[in-house]
């Protein structure tokens, strides 16, 4: 089947463009014949991205939240944990799991006293397939260290791990900005350098520079445009963690504090919108939405636990005319023309608070307080009418009250906020198992058009925590072994105005997924129908948004080989109609006893125009994240690759090329390309020493 998929694919490619685009076809060719060509070898582990491609969708609202899991998970693959010394806050850092699961976990191994192979985790009910194959790639078992006493420092010193990471991007072609515009060159690269001594140390410090940012010059005399440095300690007696330096918190259901992750719907769906509590390092190459400073969280008795935390930094913001006031606090990080420069660290924010956690027999409640203050006060142009709610002010304050149950089949789990605008939120989630392959999921939320939150990230469906009253429904059912089936529903009201909604409005989100898997075969089929109300071309009435999007995906995975075949079509209809399709194949390999890692991937999209723009994710260097979006006519290729040259070196590359048939010309302004084809080269080094 998959053949006959690929070879359709390849002749209707062909068929298009082997008069016009002869030097694109042969390459096509060449490619899908090696894809043909392959022979299945002995069977090998898939990668883990490719198993949390089934837990997470490639929607647009929920790409963030996904980034920032990809950190994590990268991160906790090179430095595991070791389950028969994990606590639960130390599975709470797994994105991937359920609060059922870490609960039945954390019961096993308390009951058995640890455990002594994987093959135990079929005892938990609660775990699925995905995520008991999952799990090997972040925790290993030790009996020898299953003793709980803080290691010695002289220990720490002499078998901690030291890792060095060097990542460059390469663009073959030239921006305008790159001639007249852009202050440093127009190569991306990062350093980043961590420690490690298992569940116990780490300590990293990263240094980025985005294209086009100057190094080593200007006003970074200093070197990279982005610094970011930390030093996490955990498990010393009552002291269960101290960052010290740059980090990111999590409390409760994320009304108040959360600038770690938090994901889109068909996440949260297979994480049945867990909530809980985190401290872990800031080590991304992104200078935005962390704290810098100090957090540590405290057992004061037993069940109870204290975190208190205090940051000070500099923040990139947008001034009013006479620059005693913030129009705009920036988030993109980026610093390549004069203009952006002057906007760098131009404004101070001190943020400070706590939590208290109270937690005994699957119960657990707690309450959280965080107080923000700048230098300038923030004063928005509230002339825009969705802005007239924005936070206006030096001084803010937000409190809440978080809770929850967790039992085998059972969890709810909710959190209600107050600010100093005497806005309300709150977010309460309740799921149910009532025989084991049906999940069901029901989360409500009310954010108040009054409530705002400076480091707040939630389940939402109009990109803030405000001004959204809404209800969400979702199951997870396998009727038998080889189906599986994921659906929600999710209906939003926007009590205020919204950006493009000048009047109050509706939004209303539906998606079905279903997988049919038989050992090497899998095969995906999904649908999405978002109905979005917003302003006509007059701005005199409401109108309805609809955008429907398809895909089928088929998989065949030996191990060594694997090849994926998809399809994705967008439908939109909003002040026109727009329809986009995309048709990809990916073969990936890896041999020589799994220390080499080739993946090619090749696509041709044909979109009217970027509202039925496809998004597919692609994979990339450690820490790097690809989800583009495509539009409009072409072809995108890519090359992966990774050697394990040694035990203390790796090294990775990967080109990609976009081709576009309908235009002479890439993106505008200073990023504009005069070219219709735009190449990149990433290349990684990293070293164990």
């Amino acid at each position: 089947m998959n053949d006959i998929l690929s070879k359709t694919m390849a002749i209707m490619i062909l068929n298009r463009f082997v008069e016009q685009k002869r030097e694109v076809a042969i390459l096509l060719l060449f490619l899908l014949l090696i894809l043909f060509g392959c022979c299945p070898l002995a069977a090998q582990q898939p990668t883990w991205e490719s198993l949390m491609g089934t837990l997470v969708n490639d929607e647009e609202e929920g790409t963030e939240g996904w980034e920032s899991a990809y950190d994590v998970l990268s991160d906790m693959e090179e430095h595991p944990l070791n389950l028969n010394t994990a606590t639960r806050e130390d599975f709470e850092r797994i994105p991937f799991l359920t609060d059922q699961q870490i609960e039945e976990l954390c019961s096993y191994l308390y009951q058995y006293d640890g455990m002594r192979s994987f093959g135990e985790l079929a005892m938990l009910n609660s775990l699925d397939p995905i995520r008991r194959q999952l799990l090997p790639y972040f925790t290993y078992i030790d009996e020898r260290q299953r003793e709980k006493a803080f290691p010695k420092w002289k220990d720490i010193v002499k078998y901690g791990k030291h890792n060095l990471l060097v990542t460059a991007k390469v663009p073959f072609y030239k921006r305008r900005g790159d001639d007249d515009g852009y202050l440093g060159s127009p190569y991306r690269h990062s350093l980043r350098y961590s420690f490690n001594y298992g569940d116990y140390i780490q300590a990293g410090l990263t240094g980025a520079n985005d294209a086009g940012e100057p190094f080593f010059k200007g006003r970074n005399k200093m070197g990279y445009d982005h610094y970011s440095f930390y030093f996490i300690l955990r498990k010393l007696g009552r002291l269960k963690a101290l960052a010290v330096g740059h980090y990111k918190l999590r409390f409760g259901m994320g009304l108040v504090m959360n600038n770690s992750f938090s994901f889109g719907k068909l996440a949260t769906l297979s994480t049945l919108g867990r909530s809980g509590n985190d401290i872990r390092p800031y080590a991304s190459r992104t200078a935005a939405n962390y704290l810098q400073g100090a957090a540590a969280t405290v057992t004061l008795m037993k069940g109870l636990d204290l975190t208190a935390f205090i940051s000070y930094r500099k923040r990139d913001a947008t001034l009013n005319v006479g620059n005693t006031s913030i129009a705009t606090l920036l988030t993109d990080g980026y610093h390549r023309t004069e203009k952006e420069m002057a906007k760098k660290n131009n404004v101070s924010e001190t943020v400070l608070g706590g939590n208290l956690r109270f937690f005994k027999g699957g119960f657990h409640a707690g309450m959280t307080a965080v107080f923000n203050s700048f230098d300038l006060p923030l004063q928005p142009n509230t002339n825009q009418a969705y802005r007239q709610y924005y936070p206006e002010g030096k001084h803010f304050w937000n409190a809440s009250i978080d809770y929850g149950y967790t039992s085998h089949r059972f969890s709810f789990s909710g959190e209600t906020a107050l600010n100093d605008n005497h806005g309300l939120a709150t977010l309460n989630r309740v799921s149910y198992q009532p025989v084991g392959n049906l999940q069901l999921l029901l989360l409500q939320r009310f954010y108040s058009h009054k409530y705002y939150a400076q480091h707040a990230s939630s389940f939402n469906a109009g990109g803030r925590i405000q001004n959204e009253n809404g209800i969400f429904l979702g199951l997870t059912w396998k009727p038998f072994s080889s189906l599986s089936i994921m659906a929600y529903s999710d209906y939003a009201h926007f009590h205020g105005q919204k950006y493009q909604a000048a009047a109050p409005s509706n939004a209303w989100d539906n998606l079905v997924s279903v997988t049919y898997s038989r050992k090497k075969y899998a095969l995906t089929a999904r649908y999405q129908f978002k109905i979005r109300e917003k302003d006509n071309v007059n701005k005199s009435l409401l109108v309805n948004d609809i955008t429907q999007r398809g895909r089928l995906a088929f998989n065949y995975d030996t191990g060594n080989w694997s090849l994926k075949t998809q399809a994705d079509c967008t439908w939109n209809r909003y002040k026109q109609d727009s329809f986009g399709w995309m048709v990809h194949e990916t073969a990936a390999w890896q041999g020589l006893h799994g220390k080499l890692h080739v993946a090619a991937t090749i696509g041709y999209f044909n979109t009217d125009d970027y509202q039925s723009r496809i998004y597919i994710y692609e994979r990339g260097p450690l820490y790097q994240f690809s989800f583009p979006a495509y539009y409009g006519e072409g072809i995108h290729y890519s090359l992966f690759i990774r050697a394990d040259i040694c035990r203390n070196l790796m090294a990775i590359g990967k080109f990609s090329t976009s081709n576009y048939f309908d235009r002479d010309h890439i993106s505008s302004g200073l990023q504009l390309i005069d070219h219709s084809a735009m190449t990149d080269m990433e290349l990684q080094v990293k070293w164990r020493l």
